[in-house]
């Protein structure tokens, strides 16, 4: 049973991960592209992580992959706000119908 709740956040976390994907190649602009890959991201990884903590042999191992997820959390966030900066200083306008 729990092998079964670990697969299913696995395959949940890969599906978000194609779903941030298909928004990068989709999305009209930056702005739009990287709110995809950045909540797809966070989401996709946190259920991975969920998945590696159900599976992992001792709480160390699961504590490992809790601190991994929130430093990607935090990297993710920095790294979001930096490009969107930088795009918005370049002069760079949203997309608009």
């Amino acid at each position: 049973m729990i092998e079964t709740v670990a697969t299913g956040a696995l395959l949940a976390g890969a599906l978000f991960f194609l779903a941030g994907t298909v928004g990068l190649l989709r999305f009209p602009d930056l702005y739009t592209r990287l709110h995809a890959v950045a909540k797809a991201e966070n989401l996709g990884l946190g259920l991975i992580a969920l998945g590696l903590m159900i599976l992992a042999d001792s709480w160390a191992e699961a504590l490992r992959v809790l601190l991994v997820w929130i430093l990607v959390l935090l990297a993710s966030a920095t790294n979001a706000h930096l490009v969107a900066r930088a795009a918005e200083r370049q002069g760079i306008r949203p997309w608009q119908r």
